[in-house]
């Protein structure tokens, strides 16, 4: 299975790509949990950067992503590779929303981390 889903913050308003029949939005997404050593806990987040294409027809639901917007994102994990110009190789995984929606109550988006308020690249 090649799938994930995730909850947190939109860390900026998504940058809008338009095509001659899609578009494309990539943001980023602050996610966090809470580790435990011993009586002590610590907050712990990170900031996932997240594509998703849409056709124009219904481009409007990038509206939803702009900054501290509390969604749940469900996609799957692309690899891809590439060589550079000095003919070294590289690889990555990028996360493709393939459905997303907001979130409503248990936090707000001033219970975010400071160190979310970062832009993702």
């Amino acid at each position: 299975m090649n799938n994930f889903q995730i909850s947190g913050f939109v860390v900026n308003n998504a940058t809008v790509n338009q095509f001659a029949t899609s578009s494309i939005a990539r943001f980023g997404i602050s996610v966090r949990r809470t580790e435990k050593n011993g009586d002590s806990e610590k907050k712990v987040s990170a900031i996932l950067n997240i594509e998703a294409w849409k056709s124009n027809e219904d481009a409007d639901a990038f509206n939803l992503l702009t900054k501290g917007t509390r969604l749940t994102v469900e996609g799957y994990f692309k690899p891809e590779e590439w060589t550079d110009k000095e003919n070294v190789n590289h690889n990555t995984i990028k996360l493709v929303a393939t459905k997303f929606f907001e979130m409503k109550g248990e936090e707000s988006p001033n219970e975010t981390p400071a160190e979310d308020s970062a832009q993702a690249e």
